[in-house]
């Protein structure tokens, strides 16, 4: 039987998923398949040696020298994968990974796209990265197809390039009111990023990669999902569990374990509805050198964990499932930094109670032990005795 993972984000991302697929990889020698978004992801593992890295083109058990699957959900970014990598070899990583030819390519057109129209929304963002993942899905979508198999054939590749730097770049810029600017010079460069691209991965598609164990790695979270977020401030992707059983049932895979993730806490990195929205980070301990201030998503924002939509947005993903045997697991991160006692929303009332109970209070009975962490490391996961009694 195939040891099968999905770890998945409850939230509007910045959950805590490079932490669990980083634990997970521990246990396993595993493919990390990302089966959603692409390089926008950033999902922070640290050792406990202190080694730190932002995982966004890569798998987060690329630590522990677990190789990377890129499935046809996933959009490639060749400049942005040049940059990351350069960063794991400093660090004395050298990944593996393999990519599936159907992946689209985000180039430096979609990238400015989606800048110069953040820049131009003002107080009214969607809350984008600003790396162009949205408008590379906008592309694919009106006829202009660039995906990685075209990389391989340089006549092909230069074609498509300039067919969407002559017919769709200049038509993009007239629907958004943008005024185009030259690129030829990002372009340029862009071959470079395409060449190392190529001499640093395998391309393989879904049904040639080993199955015996694989831990699906989710980008973003469940209420940023393209069909439940609040549109327009939602990812042009499915967060959940739809890409995982669309891959599991093309392989036949059908024993799944399924880990939702959320923080002891609400955040959102961007612009959207947040429920019960704090003007200030709700615990004293909190601190997070990932989710910095930028640009496209201004400062993380805060609310206190409302468990009445953690659970709706959880059994709704849950709800896609058909034969498969699917077994929940709920992870609550970022307990080191709230003290003794957590504030949640429950049943339309407030409460507080310790990390644990709140652990335990989460997931139904039916489901696998809870997790709690406390602090950044794979060694500060605690799987929690789970009290039938206690739970929902």
């Amino acid at each position: 039987m195939a040891n099968l993972h999905a770890v998945i984000g409850a939230g509007y991302g910045d959950e805590g998923k490079g932490l669990i697929t980083d634990w997970l990889s521990s246990q396993a020698e595993a493919w990390v398949v990302r089966f959603n978004g692409g390089a926008q992801a950033g999902h922070t593992v640290v050792t406990k040696e202190g080694q730190r890295h932002v995982f966004s083109h890569f798998g987060s058990g690329t630590f522990t020298g677990n190789p990377t699957f890129l499935s046809r959900f996933f959009v490639c970014h060749p400049l942005l994968f040049r940059r990351e990598w350069a960063e794991l070899n400093t660090l004395g990583f050298t990944p593996q990974v393999s990519v599936d030819p159907d992946c689209p390519v985000t180039t430096p057109i979609e990238m400015w796209l989606n800048q110069a129209l953040e820049i131009q929304r003002g107080g009214a963002k969607h809350g984008s990265c600003g790396i162009g993942f949205g408008e590379t899905w906008e592309r694919e979508t009106q006829g202009y197809s660039f995906r990685v198999r075209d990389l391989q054939k340089p006549r092909i590749c230069a074609t498509k390039i300039q067919k969407i730097l002559r017919d769709y770049y200049p038509s993009r810029c007239h629907q958004l009111r943008l005024q185009p600017i030259d690129l030829d010079p990002i372009l340029t460069a862009f071959q470079d990023d395409i060449a190392f691209f190529l001499n640093s991965v395998q391309l393989q598609p879904w049904q040639h990669i080993p199955k015996d164990s694989l831990i699906f790695e989710g980008a973003q979270g469940l209420q940023l999902d393209m069909t439940w977020g609040n549109f327009p401030h939602v990812t042009r992707s499915h967060t959940g569990l739809r890409n995982v059983l669309e891959l599991c049932r093309a392989a036949e895979l059908n024993d799944l374990t399924v880990h939702y993730v959320h923080r002891c806490y609400q955040t959102r990195h961007g612009a959207g509805p947040l429920p019960h929205e704090l003007p200030d980070p709700p615990y004293p301990g909190i601190h997070d050198s990932t989710n910095r201030p930028n640009p496209w998503q201004n400062q993380m924002r805060f609310a206190y964990l409302d468990l009445d939509r953690l659970l709706s947005i959880m059994f709704k993903d849950l709800s896609l499932i058909g034969s498969e045997k699917v077994q929940p697991q709920f992870h609550l991160t970022c307990a080191d930094q709230v003290g003794k006692l957590v504030r949640y929303r429950w049943q339309d009332n407030w409460h507080e109670s310790s990390p644990s109970q709140l652990a335990i209070q989460v997931q139904p009975a039916d489901w696998l032990a809870p997790t709690l962490s406390w602090g950044p490391t794979r060694q500060a996961v605690e799987p929690l005795i789970f009290r039938a009694e206690t739970a929902r």
